[in-house]
């Protein structure tokens, strides 16, 4: 092998090793510098408030309200509701399905009373999650997903990735935006 193929052969595979880093850091570099600091001091109230009349949410006794499929149009979420989708069914679920985690499902979960837990389970979903993709090779990252998946069973694992990527940061984003709403509501503005 020539000293040309021999470098064209390793920046290939300094490339391709690379891509699970650049898919970790892209969603690892957002978690850690700007999602997980806005979660950040999440008190029980902004957790379980209905900013509107009928939300779903995640009840005082663990139960959470959920219909499949989901009334149209679908109901408003509280930030209970929607951290308990982010910690069961983006990443729990995957955790278990791909990475060893404990079985995880939406009518067995123990879904968190207060925000203080909530956040506990996303910490540790989200560890387990990204600690896995860490561990990824080019190999599984072209790998089908497999039957986890449903219907998307035959996409390459890279696919799920960005799609996990994507998910937290739209969740997150919406969890940001109802701390925002709940901080400057006109009813939280007369208490202070």
């Amino acid at each position: 092998m020539s000293s040309k193929t021999n470098q064209q052969a390793g920046a290939a595979a300094a490339a391709t090793s690379d891509l699970v880093s650049q898919l970790a850091d892209q969603l690892d570099v957002h978690w850690t510098t700007q999602l997980r600091p806005r979660f950040e001091g999440l008190t029980d109230d902004e957790y379980f408030w209905c900013p509107v009349p009928n939300c779903w949410t995640v009840h005082p006794d663990g139960g959470i309200d959920f219909e499949y499929p989901p009334p149209e149009p679908a109901p408003f979420t509280t930030i209970a509701w929607r951290l308990a989708h982010v910690i069961v069914g983006v990443l729990a679920m995957r955790n278990h399905s791909h990475f060893g985690g404990p079985p995880a499902d939406y009518q067995s979960w123990p879904y968190a009373t207060d925000a203080a837990t909530a956040l506990h389970q996303l910490d540790d979903a989200y560890a387990k999650w990204i600690a896995g993709v860490r561990a990824l090779d080019d190999d599984e990252l072209n790998r089908p997903c497999g039957p986890a998946e449903g219907p998307y069973a035959e996409y390459p694992f890279i696919a799920l990735v960005l799609h996990i990527n994507r998910e937290m940061i739209h969740h997150g984003a919406e969890i940001a935006c109802i701390r925002d709403l709940y901080t400057h509501s006109p009813e939280k503005k007369k208490e202070k």
